[in-house]
């Protein structure tokens, strides 16, 4: 029971994150008027990256619930996007970005192997995600256009899923410990 109702919190904690997430950078932006520090790869990656999952779980009729937070996610990275497009004097480019994400959005769709690759890449888009905003940091040495709280609210989502990676792990040390202890004679199971 008490871990039901840990997890109800975790899941709705996360949502309500998830309906905010982007705001504190939105604020620091308009704030600055600056994007030193941010890194628009990460953002496209990271843009892409939750532009497939939603599509994937729409396209396999998940129910909404599983992908609530991602239309709310894509629209704040939108926002960002474009402020960061305004700020760097480059909104034009606003229409291309628009173009090719519509464009790749029905591309996904056209084949289901398609959005099972496409899926299958996601963990590794988001982490390219991270490593471009990390990237940028190292290269500008400012951070003054960043939003610490924004990367505080990302980070306590993804705690929900330090359970399942553990779990994950640990079940496949089990395994291989059981194929390494196995007798060779006995390897039928």
């Amino acid at each position: 029971m008490a871990d039901d109702m840990m997890l109800h919190f975790a899941n709705f904690s996360t949502l309500l994150l998830c309906m905010v997430l982007k705001f504190p950078q939105i604020f620091v932006l308009m704030r600055t008027k600056s994007t030193k520090g941010v890194s628009l790869k990460s953002l496209l990656l990271e843009l892409t990256g939750f532009i497939v999952f939603i599509t994937y779980q729409m396209y396999n009729d998940y129910p909404p619930p599983t992908y609530l937070e991602y239309p709310i996610l894509i629209a704040q990275d939108v926002i960002l996007l474009l402020m960061i497009l305004y700020y760097n004097g480059n909104l034009k480019q606003g229409l291309i970005y628009a173009a090719v994400f519509v464009g790749g959005w029905h591309l996904l769709t056209v084949d289901k192997w398609v959005i099972d690759l496409a899926m299958s890449l996601c963990t590794f888009i988001s982490a390219g995600s991270k490593f471009a905003q990390l990237q940028c940091l190292w290269k500008s040495k400012d951070s003054g256009g960043v939003s610490t709280l924004s990367w505080a609210m990302a980070t306590y989502t993804c705690l929900v899923l330090v359970r399942f990676i553990v779990m994950t792990v640990l079940n496949l040390w089990v395994t291989v410990m059981v194929m390494y202890y196995k007798p060779s004679a006995k390897k039928q199971d």
